[in-house]
């Protein structure tokens, strides 16, 4: 279980505590794991994102509540990034505007790979429920990357 997830949970730890942090959570996550042995439920992984996050907000309180969930873009390459630095701005930039809830459900799915279900167990919160707060974000992103249209003059009528 160890070598099929340390890296993932590494990174998903990464990407919201400090870098000197999360070697220190992600061993916490695993003594829990040992511990609770045989709570563990046949996909581990989702359920170590779980307890990751729960170690983070238990370590960290009123700092974690504020900046943890602040995913860091610029450390993630990807193809469109790249070809286009203006896109890429834009996407930070949109990113930035969105609420730390809505930046969560996106990098569960964007980032960390996670199936709706998978995402809906580490908020401990039903399927349906992330799939809603999933489109919801995903609507509120958009709209932020939306160019902005000139704003529209309305002539009054004069009777």
């Amino acid at each position: 279980m160890h070598r099929a997830t340390f890296a993932d949970l590494l990174r998903f730890v990464e990407r919201r505590v400090p870098p000197h942090e999360a070697e220190d959570i992600v061993s916490t996550v695993y003594l829990t794991a040992w511990r609770r042995f045989t709570d563990l439920p046949s996909d581990a992984r989702p359920w170590l994102f779980a307890v990751a996050r729960r170690t983070m907000a238990n370590q960290t309180r009123g700092w974690l509540r504020r900046q943890a969930l602040d995913v860091r873009l610029a450390a993630v390459e990807t193809p469109q990034a790249s070809d286009d630095p203006a896109a890429r701005v834009d996407l930070q930039r949109a990113w930035q505007t969105l609420s730390a809830a809505d930046r969560e459900v996106l990098a569960l799915v964007a980032f960390d790979g996670l199936t709706a279900e998978q995402a809906a167990t580490v908020l401990g919160c039903r399927r349906s429920t992330f799939a809603m707060r999933l489109t919801r974000a995903r609507q509120r992103l958009q709209a932020a990357l939306e160019p902005l249209s000139p704003p529209v003059l309305r002539l009054q009528e004069q009777s």
